[in-house]
């Protein structure tokens, strides 16, 4: 039998950083659903995890990130569809099918929580402050990424504005998948009734935004 080649240490590392940082973000999450965001320390959260305060705050400088983890992913999310579309896609066409995909996935990036997360999240105001920030950052995002698509110079204004219209759909449509969370709805009954609000959405992008270079 051939021996199998020993890992990499750089790729060992990474998968042990990963480790550690999703340990973190864990009892994190655990202590916050417990006992609430305001609640809970930096201390206590690295005390459960096994780690050293240094250590939480290298992985999360901010202590809202360790409840919403996936913001790196979230304020990518518009752009990646955008970069990583077919060339015969229109840039809502791509939004449109990422957006119904999450949904039917149940994803929480667009807001598929469960009701404790939710209701942590509305408890907090330095929670509810930090998903305003990364609902602007993804829109940001947004923008350059149709910048790029047409050429146009970074911070042109068609961009901005396209992006904001796009990224504002999103974010109703986000806060409505919160919305029906709170009020007890199941994955499946949120999911069913956003896929015609996605739809009503972007029939109004699309016919708004038909004439746009991107």
């Amino acid at each position: 039998m051939t021996p199998q080649p020993a890992e990499a240490p750089a790729g060992l590392r990474a998968r042990k950083k990963q480790q550690t940082r999703d340990t973190i973000s864990g009892q994190a999450t655990r202590l916050f659903l417990e006992r609430g965001f305001d609640q809970v320390t930096i201390a206590e959260i690295a005390a459960a995890a096994g780690v050293s305060k240094m250590t939480v705050t290298n992985y999360f400088p901010r202590k809202e990130d360790l409840a919403l983890d996936l913001g790196d992913v979230f304020v990518d999310q518009l752009a990646r569809a955008v970069r990583e579309r077919a060339d015969e896609e229109s840039v809502t066409a791509a939004l449109r099918r990422s957006y119904l995909a999450a949904a039917a996935e149940h994803d929480p990036v667009v807001g598929f929580s469960g009701r404790p997360f939710a209701e942590m999240i509305v408890g907090s105001k330095a929670l509810v402050a930090r998903l305003r920030e990364f609902h602007d950052a993804r829109e940001a995002a947004l923008a350059r990424a149709l910048a790029e698509e047409v050429g146009a110079a970074p911070g042109a204004v068609e961009p901005r504005i396209t992006a904001a219209q796009l990224a504002g759909a999103h974010r109703v449509l986000f806060e409505e998948t919160m919305r029906r969370t709170l009020a007890g709805q199941s994955d499946d009954e949120i999911a069913a009734a956003l896929t015609s609000d996605i739809d009503e959405a972007f029939d109004a992008l699309e016919a708004g935004l038909a004439s746009r270079p991107a």
